[in-house]
C-alpha cells in the first residue's frame, strides 16, 4: 500500500510539471514580443511613405493633411452612424412608410456624398505635396487601395 502511496504522489508532481510548463509555454506564446504583435500607429504613413519615396519634409507634411481630414469627417461618420441607429430602429415599428424610408436613405446618402468629396480634395492636396514619378506611384496606390477596400466591403 504504501508503495503505491508513492507512485501516486510521484505522477502527481509530475502531471503539475507538466501543466505548470503548458502553461508556460501558452503563456509565451499568445504574449510575443510587442512590436511583431501590435502594428505601429502610424503603419498607412509609413507605407505609403515607403512606396512613393517620400522625404521627411513629405512625411511631415502628409501627416499633418491626413490629421486634418480626418478630423473634418470624424464627425461625419459618426453623423452617419447616428441616422443609421435611427433608420434600424424603424424595424421595431409595426408599420414604416416609404417616405420615412426615403428620408433616412437620403440623410445617409447626402452624408456620404459630402465626405467622398472630401476625401478627393484631400487627395488632390496630398497629390500636390509630390513630384511627377512620386504623383503616378500615387495615383496607382489610391487606385489600388480605394479597389481593395470595395473588394472587401463586397464580402460581407
Amino acid at each position: 500500500m504504501r508503495s503505491y502511496n508513492k507512485i501516486l504522489v510521484i505522477a502527481v508532481i509530475v502531471l503539475l510539471l507538466v501543466n505548470l510548463a503548458l502553461l508556460l509555454y501558452m503563456w509565451k506564446g499568445r504574449h510575443p514580443d510587442q512590436s511583431k504583435r501590435q502594428p505601429a500607429p502610424n503603419s498607412a504613413v509609413e507605407t505609403i511613405a515607403r512606396e512613393l519615396s517620400m522625404t521627411d519634409s513629405q512625411k511631415t507634411a502628409y501627416q499633418k493633411l491626413r490629421d486634418e481630414h480626418f478630423a473634418n469627417v470624424r464627425p461625419l461618420f459618426d453623423s452617419i452612424r447616428e441616422t443609421r441607429k435611427d433608420f434600424l430602429k424603424m424595424m421595431q415599428s409595426p408599420s414604416v412608410n416609404d417616405s420615412d424610408l426615403n428620408r433616412y436613405s437620403h440623410r445617409v446618402a447626402e452624408k456620404q456624398a459630402v465626405i467622398d468629396r472630401m476625401t478627393l480634395d484631400h487627395f488632390r492636396k496630398v497629390r500636390t505635396l509630390f513630384s511627377g514619378d512620386q504623383q503616378k506611384k500615387f495615383d496607382d496606390f489610391i487606385q489600388k487601395m480605394m479597389l481593395r477596400r470595395r473588394d472587401t466591403t463586397n464580402r460581407r
